[in-house]
C-alpha cells in the first residue's frame, strides 16, 4: 500500500508544476481528484461549445457581413476601386460586391464542422495541460494549427462556388469592368477566392476564441460538472 502511495505521488509530480499539484490534490474524488482523461474531455468539451454556439452563427444570412468583429471588408487593393464607384454615385453597386464576399464565407463555413470534429477528438492529455495552463486563446491556436490547411483546402473550391451561387463572380466581374474603364485607374484583377478563404478562416477562428475567452473567465460560462472541474484547475 506504501509503494502505491509513493509511485503516485512521484506520477503526480511528474505530471504537474507545484501549483498544478496543489489544485488537483485539493479537488475530491480519488488519487489526483481529476484525471488526464477528464482534463483532455474538458477541453475537447470547450471547443465543442466554441464550434457549436459561434461558429454556426456565422453560416446564417450576414452571420459575416453584420458581425463587426468578423466582417469581410475589402482587400487594401480594392479599397480604391469601392471609394471610386461611390465617387462616381455607385454606392450601391459597391455595397453589392462587399455584401457578395461574406455571402460566399457564410456559405463555406457550413463545411467546417466535421474538420473540426477530428481535430477536437485528437487532443491528447500533453496537448490539454499545455493548453489549459496556457493563454486565453490556446485551444484556439491549438485547433487552429491542427485545421488551418485543411479547411483551406475546403473551403477554397467551396467560395469559388459561391461565388457564383450567391451572384458573386457577376457582381465583381461587373464592378472591376467599371472599374478598370475609369479613365487614368491602374486596372486590378484581385485573387478574391483566396482573399474570402483567408478572411473566412481569420472569422472561424475569432469566434471560437471568443467562446473559450469566456469559458476560462467566466464560470457562468462553465455549463457542465465536466467544465466546472477542469478550467478550475486554471483559476
Amino acid at each position: 500500500m506504501l509503494q502505491k502511495k509513493i509511485l503516485i505521488l512521484f506520477v503526480s509530480l511528474f505530471l504537474f508544476s507545484c501549483d498544478e499539484l496543489q489544485n488537483v490534490v485539493g479537488v475530491p474524488g480519488g488519487s489526483g481528484g481529476i484525471s488526464d482523461a477528464m482534463i483532455a474531455g474538458g477541453l475537447r468539451q470547450a471547443l465543442d461549445f466554441g464550434i457549436d454556439k459561434q461558429v454556426t452563427k456565422l453560416t446564417k444570412k450576414d452571420g459575416f457581413y453584420k458581425n463587426p468583429l468578423v466582417k469581410i471588408l475589402l482587400p487594401q487593393e480594392l479599397q480604391k476601386v469601392d471609394q471610386a464607384l461611390r465617387d462616381i454615385g455607385l454606392s450601391n453597386l459597391a455595397d453589392e460586391g462587399l455584401r457578395a464576399l461574406n455571402r460566399a464565407a457564410e456559405d463555406a463555413v457550413k463545411e467546417a464542422t466535421p474538420i473540426f470534429v477530428n481535430a477536437v477528438k485528437e487532443i491528447t492529455f500533453i496537448d490539454a495541460k499545455n493548453i489549459l495552463l496556457g493563454p486565453d486563446n490556446s485551444a484556439t491556436t491549438y485547433l487552429e494549427g491542427k485545421t488551418n490547411s485543411a479547411l483551406y483546402a475546403k473551403f477554397n473550391p467551396v467560395i469559388e462556388s459561391s461565388f457564383s451561387k450567391v451572384g458573386a463572380d457577376q457582381i465583381w466581374t461587373n464592378i472591376i469592368t467599371t472599374y478598370n474603364s475609369i479613365p487614368f485607374v491602374n486596372q486590378v484583377n484581385p485573387d478574391l477566392t483566396d482573399y474570402v478563404t483567408n478572411e473566412a478562416l481569420k472569422g472561424v477562428y475569432t469566434m471560437i476564441a471568443i467562446e473559450e475567452k469566456q469559458i476560462r473567465t467566466k464560470i457562468s460560462s462553465r455549463t457542465t460538472e465536466l467544465l466546472r472541474k477542469v478550467f478550475a484547475l486554471q483559476d
